[in-house]
């Protein structure tokens, strides 16, 4: 059976390139199995052009602010259209890290202590020993992270001259450093149940696993599986699924750890859940997808069999 899948991507966020990339492989992929597409690049008149378009159901591929937040999604609601992925209430929580942190840690999903700091009071003394990691509260795709150590250049106390996070944003979230490895793993719904998918080990040629390295070709080398212990794979794979369940994630999830391999199991910790992970050629959750034997295709087609599944939550 063939839809009318109106694909929403782009927006104004600072992921917007990816959330483009995203896009143009979803539609591709759809209307390689004979469905309709409309492509919709967000702007402020989104809810008229989609009205205008009637589609049977969006494929929300926007990633960050406002289309991972809620309010893309409370928007559908009203209007009365499924959509892929996680509804409002989760996508609210979920890409807030404080919020998640409140959600998952009183179920012993273990993730970095810290706190969230004003950018001001950077300038006058660390608000963790060193080293320790600044991101933004709200962004994905390590989008302005800084990991700072007596080694970084960002001074001590840092500089306000210096480039970093701070300049662009009131309040950052500061969480000590984790050595070690870059893990994360996807979980797909199914009539089951939620599955994880496998566990991608993340090593980027040069640096940490930032921005750039997620997105430009060749910069990270994703094993996938990760040659792990079967007990870190099992407690990843378990954590990932937990996150889904205790988040109430749809579609499909994408769960990022960081484990210090001289700790063993004490040393894994999450980091965060994505609620509308990336589908561009570089992407993780069609790489391990495609590990389980499923196609690009068979994937996209499977986020939007679940959204029409769910139905309209008005209307």
């Amino acid at each position: 059976m063939s839809y009318h899948v109106a694909v929403l991507m782009g927006g104004w966020a600072n992921e917007r390139p990816v959330s483009l990339m995203s896009g143009e492989g979803v539609a591709k992929a759809l209307e390689a199995r004979g469905h309709r597409v409309t492509r919709i690049d967000m702007d402020r008149a989104v809810a008229a052009r989609i009205a205008e378009a009637a589609p049977d159901v969006v494929f929300n591929a926007l990633h960050g602010v406002p289309g991972e937040d809620g309010t893309v999604q409370g928007m559908l609601d009203l209007m009365g259209v499924p959509y892929t992925h996680s509804g409002l209430a989760t996508s609210v929580i979920a890409i807030d890290k404080e919020l998640t942190k409140n959600a998952l840690v009183p179920h012993g999903v273990p993730m970095p202590g810290g706190r969230i700091v004003d950018s001001e009071g950077l300038y006058e003394k660390d608000p963790l020993a060193r080293p320790y990691v600044l991101k933004p509260v709200n962004e994905g795709s390590s989008v302005g992270v800084a990991i700072v150590t007596d080694e970084s250049n960002y001074g001590n106390p840092i500089r306000r001259d210096v480039t970093g996070p701070w300049q662009e944003f009131a309040q950052l979230l500061a969480e000590p450093y984790i050595r070690g490895r870059e893990l994360t793993c996807a979980v797909l719904d199914e009539a089951t149940g939620p599955r994880a998918l496998a566990v991608t080990e993340l090593v980027p040629k040069s640096g940490f696993y930032d921005f750039d390295a997620k997105y430009t070709e060749g910069m990270t080398e994703h094993v996938c599986p990760a040659e792990l212990p079967e007990r870190i794979e099992d407690l990843c794979k378990g954590y990932a699924v937990q996150a889904h369940k205790l988040l109430g994630c749809r579609g499909c999830s994408r769960t990022d750890f960081r484990w210090d391999d001289e700790q063993g199991e004490a040393g894994l910790f999450v980091l965060e859940t994505n609620t509308q992970p990336g589908m561009t050629p570089l992407s993780l959750v069609p790489e391990q997808a495609k590990y389980c034997g499923m196609s690009y295709e068979d994937l996209v087609e499977a986020l939007v069999a679940e959204a029409l599944s769910r139905g309209a939550k008005y209307g």
